[in-house]
């Protein structure tokens, strides 16, 4: 990759991939950002005309579902959601220019724009195609909504637009064995009207693109390279209402697919920070000498690198000059999974740790390849105490405390130790050129080779004695350590912007860029030194009550209530103990159904007398009005503790009213209390039978 002080390159323009709108961030959606904005800052630092832009990607059918589903608009919805991703993209020190989202008049505008201008020269048609249909939702089932088998790979549980194992893109209509992923039926198949972009048009273009650009990961390219030598399909660019998104000119029920207003948004958002600052959207899209850098996961590479670019060659914008490609993030070796444990929200990460902690660790495992990287919890400990506070904070805090106790804090002149010099000298040419290349793993070890440097130069020379000695060399000794660390609070700016800023003032200095990497500062006296990195002690977080104390139980017999008609008797296994309860689930389930069923059941109720029989306990079930549906496990046994993720179950006793107050939701056939799964450690508890919103009681 060319460096850009030895171009021409007037403007660059940097993205990252636009979370969706209808959750929280996660740990695996941090390495993006904390990739993209560490480049940013790089770029900042050695000061390029930089634009960093962003936002929230706000359309599509499961915005509109889930919003639904609340009880809120889907507007309401993309507010909060946009509030809270705002607020984590601050905590990690996400320095966007311009953060927004797709829902925006200048979204709307350059959607139509490309639409019509693609139509106008042929590249887009109609046909009457078949789609999914769930009959019992009464809904055309949009992507994200139809699961099965890919018809590529066979992989099972894979979504109606590409498969998460192959990176196949394929039609919903396609997928082997496929159901609703909101009520679990078999779709139908019906026939509707539908707009498709002609990206075959674009064959040529694309492996040309593709040739010509050096800077794409060549692994990458050849993943391209064989899609389009199996023969690029036409996209379809419209879906069905109910939708929540962008119409189409001129029609009442098709709204834009998803996909083709969300990277428009790049565009969008860039758009809207111009018109903010009197400068002009073109000098970014469509400028030859400026420069578009997409960061983005390796889930989403068909549509960067063959739709995305191919709107673009169509519609007569710019394409980017690199699209960075990153892998998944596992956690403890394992993929993020909330059944499994290993799935952790930013704010979940905030609330045990700082979130430096997370964007060093990150770029010491961050290369220009695409490969995964672990968050492995150990490692992290191990990498913040070992190197970022032992050999980095440990060198910079007792370099800047010598000096305050022994020479008031100031330095003269410094040691003229050439091969020391030199060494630094030729690893920040190192760190420079591996920041342009992405290969931020390389950066790190490099910088902490110096700070290893900085510390044997300082322990070798053994200041503490030599003070009494030869106090004038050890003023100059001091001279050229305090040089390295300012070096230092340079180096890791992009990476540890606070931690650099905080160093920057202990040494009464501020804003310092790439250029003042030297070894000139002289008498100067620097501020109040203090210790700016500190070890990880490893400390529980404390869970918070729940006040239900939930266990598998096993049916293993059933009889009739002598006194009611539509309630049975249980006979349930707890493990340890076997209980009787009263249900009311006649009419619900047969016999047959109940035998043997593994529920869930809170132990801890109160004891009640129901039509003359004393019932020992509850069994938790959804209701939806229409369906009745029981919480149930097929791998845990009898007697384990089913929990929230976060909460401790308690044992007291629990009355029915108290009981009501508590308020858990379903959602994908699955039950929550305050976004937490309801899981055993063998697996997440499932709800049978009724749909997203159910009550459970």
């Amino acid at each position: 990759m060319k460096k850009f002080k030895s171009s021409k390159i007037q403007k660059i323009l940097v993205t990252s991939a636009l979370p969706y709108a209808n959750g929280p961030l996660h740990c695996g959606h941090m390495v993006e950002y904390i990739q993209t904005d560490i480049f940013v800052r790089f770029l900042r630092s050695i000061e390029e005309d930089v634009l960093f832009v962003c936002a929230d990607d706000a359309h599509g059918a499961p915005i509109e579902i889930k919003a639904s589903q609340l009880g809120i608009t889907p507007e309401q919805l993309i507010a909060d959601v946009y509030k809270e991703h705002l607020q984590d993209f601050k905590d990690f020190l996400i320095s966007f220019d311009n953060y927004y989202t797709t829902n925006s008049p200048e979204n709307q505008h350059y959607s139509d724009l490309i639409f019509l201008r693609l139509k106008n020269k042929g590249y887009i048609y109609t046909k009457d195609i078949e789609v999914t249909y769930c009959e019992h939702c009464k809904r055309t089932l949009p992507d994200r909504y139809v699961k099965g088998k890919c018809p590529k790979c066979n992989a099972p549980d894979q979504y109606g637009d590409v498969c998460e194992n192959c990176n196949a893109a394929y039609k919903t209509i396609d997928l082997i064995e496929p159901y609703c992923s909101i009520c679990k039926n078999k779709p139908v198949r019906k026939t509707s009207m539908h707009y498709f972009f002609k990206v075959s048009k674009f064959s040529k273009k694309l492996e040309l693109w593709l040739k010509k650009n050096k800077n794409l990961q060549p692994e990458i390219k050849n993943f391209v390279h064989n899609w389009i030598k199996n023969g690029l399909e036409d996209w379809n660019i419209s879906r069905d209402s109910p939708y929540f998104g962008f119409k189409i000119p001129g029609e009442d029920d098709k709204y834009y697919y998803v996909w083709l207003d969300a990277p428009i948004g790049y565009i969008a958002s860039t758009d809207n920070y111009c018109k903010k600052h009197g400068l002009k959207t073109e000098d970014y899209w469509n400028n030859k000498d400026s420069r578009i850098y997409h960061f983005i996961g390796k889930d989403i590479i068909y549509f960067h690198f063959l739709f995305w670019p191919a709107m673009l060659f169509g519609s007569d914008f710019q394409l980017p000059y690199h699209i960075p490609v990153h892998g998944f993030l596992t956690v403890n070796g394992e993929k993020m999974s909330k059944s499994r444990g290993t799935f952790f929200t930013a704010r979940d990460f905030l609330q045990k740790y700082d979130a430096e902690n997370l964007r060093f660790y990150y770029a010491s495992l961050l290369s220009k390849t695409m490969s995964d990287i672990d968050l492995s919890f150990d490692d992290f400990r191990k990498k913040i105490n070992n190197e970022l506070a032992a050999n980095i904070g440990n060198f910079c805090y007792r370099t800047l405390n010598f000096l305050s106790k022994n020479f008031e804090g100031k330095i003269r002149d410094i040691d003229k130790n050439k091969e020391l010099v030199d060494e630094v000298e030729k690893r920040t040419k190192n760190i420079e050129g591996n920041y342009y290349e992405l290969n931020f793993i390389e950066v790190v070890r490099d910088i902490l080779h110096i700070s290893s440097l900085g510390n044997k130069y300082f322990q070798d020379n053994e200041p503490w004695k030599l003070i009494q000695e030869d106090k004038e060399k050890v003023h100059k000794i001091l001279g050229l350590s305090v040089n390295i660390v300012k070096n230092l609070s340079i180096l890791l700016q992009p990476i540890l912007p606070n931690f650099s800023s905080n160093l920057q003032k202990q040494l009464n200095l501020s804003n310092l860029k790439w250029q003042d990497i030297n070894f000139k500062l002289k008498n100067h006296k620097i501020g109040k030194e203090e210790i700016l990195i500190r070890k990880i002690e490893e400390k529980e977080v404390p869970k918070q009550e729940f006040p239900l104390n939930l266990k598998v139980a096993e049916i293993i017999g059933i009889r009739e209530h002598p006194n009611a008609d539509k309630l049975i008797l249980l006979d349930v296994n707890l493990g340890s103990e076997k209980r009787q309860l009263v249900a009311g689930l006649k009419g619900h389930y047969t016999n047959v159904e109940l035998k043997n069923k593994k529920i869930i059941v809170v132990t801890n109720l109160k004891h009640a007398k129901l039509r003359g029989v004393e019932s020992q306990g509850m069994l938790l079930a959804g209701d939806d009005g229409s369906n009745v549906g029981l919480l149930t496990v097929d791998k845990s046994n009898a007697g384990d503790d089913v929990y929230f993720e976060g909460f401790e179950n308690l044992n007291r006793e629990l009355s029915f009213d108290e009981f009501l107050k508590i308020q858990m939701t379903v959602q994908n056939s699955k039950v929550y209390f305050e976004n937490k799964e309801l899981k055993t450690d063998k697996e997440v508890v499932r709800i049978e039978r009724v749909k997203d919103g159910a009550k459970v009681r």
